[in-house]
């Protein structure tokens, strides 16, 4: 299992690199995540990250790519719930991405 530190925490990242411990997410946990990808979270990215915690508060899992998309589509528009933005936004796979800068789980259905 590998660490990293962040706000002088030690924080647990399972073998595909999520938080063990949904309780340590914050905004720099995220922020450490997307520059490994070396990605820039912009305004719309933090749309994207904080309806899906949003989403598992309610649901208590992480929606699969078809769910994110018709859910986002639901809620933000056409514009927004459609694969080709969110893949802009999340080019590693939107869900996938997307839910391991938010500190969720893997979603299921992700290779």
């Amino acid at each position: 299992m590998r660490t990293i530190e962040c706000a002088g925490k030690k924080l647990e990242l399972d073998e595909d690199g999520y938080l063990t411990n949904l309780n340590d997410w914050s905004e720099d946990v995220a922020k450490m995540l997307s520059k490994e990808d070396n990605l820039d979270l912009s305004d719309a990215h933090w749309e994207v990250i904080n309806f899906l915690r949003s989403y598992y508060q309610q649901y208590q899992i992480a929606p699969m790519i078809k769910i994110l998309v018709k859910e986002i589509k639901k809620t933000m528009g056409a514009d927004k719930g459609n694969t080709k933005y969110l893949y802009q936004l999340f080019p590693d796979g939107p869900a996938k991405q997307a839910c391991r800068y938010a500190g969720l789980p893997k979603p299921t259905g992700c290779v």
